[in-house]
């Protein structure tokens, strides 16, 4: 049917129809997909929108677990270091006072050697001392014989000081430098001499070592006259005169 004729309306070209029907349709897509079920109009969104909003969230979250481990990590990596640090610390600590109490151990060691080394130099002149005390006597008869018996003590040559003193009495009145020049000895040329009155050979044959070789020596010849009455005798307290 022919189309009616309007002032200044052109007739459309097949062109143009073809047009019109590209750009219908093209609305009526986009239509479809704005229309959000339920007819809410203000809730809608556009297709192009979503997909790219969806893309963008999960790349943001992505994003923050990555950066959230990684801090993590730093810090896990960090305390790791640090108790590393203070076990290296506390070991080395640990060291330096074994190795201090060993060095204090040590010259604690060193202290009780020297001390007793000290005290050992100490005690040797401190026993010389009293060993020379001891053998201090009085320069009379009482220590001669005293002195006397103590070396005969050691010797082993029996006697007592009642025996000793008793003969050295009657030989020399306590007089060490008594001598008889009238018996038969002194005529034969060996007067004899001391506390004892000991002849020179006997005195020679029965010295005792570590006393005087003076025959006048009152314990060279108290220990002499003793030693050769134990020989001949058994023992001085035995001798009851001339021997």
């Amino acid at each position: 049917m022919p189309l009616p004729s309007i002032p200044g309306y052109n007739r459309l070209t097949k062109t143009h129809k073809y047009s019109a029907a590209g750009i219908a349709a093209a609305g009526a897509a986009a239509l479809a997909f704005t229309v959000v079920p339920g007819g809410d109009a203000d809730a809608s969104t556009t297709a192009q929108d979503a997909p790219a909003k969806t893309v963008a969230w999960d790349s943001h979250a992505t994003q923050q677990d990555t950066l959230k481990k990684q801090t993590d990590l730093a810090s896990k990596q960090a305390k790791d270091a640090a108790a590393e640090k203070a076990a290296a610390e506390k070991k080395a600590a640990e060291a330096a006072a074994a190795k201090k109490a060993a060095e204090a151990k040590a010259a604690k060691e060193r202290e009780a050697k020297e001390a007793a080394s000290r005290s050992a130099a100490r005690a040797v002149p401190v026993a010389e001392a009293k060993e020379k005390k001891k053998k201090e006597y009085p320069n009379n008869l009482d220590g001669w014989i005293r002195e006397s018996l103590d070396i005969m003590k050691e010797k082993g040559i029996p006697g007592s000081y009642e025996g000793i003193h008793r003969n050295i009495i009657r030989e020399s009145g306590g007089d060490p430098r008594a001598i008889n020049n009238w018996d038969i000895n002194a005529i034969n040329g060996v007067p004899s001499k001391g506390l004892l009155q000991v002849i020179a050979p006997t005195f020679k044959a029965y010295h005792v070592e570590g006393t005087s070789w003076d025959q006048y020596d009152p314990v060279a010849n108290i220990t002499a006259a003793c030693n050769y009455a134990a020989d001949r005798y058994g023992s001085m307290d035995n001798v009851n005169g001339p021997y």
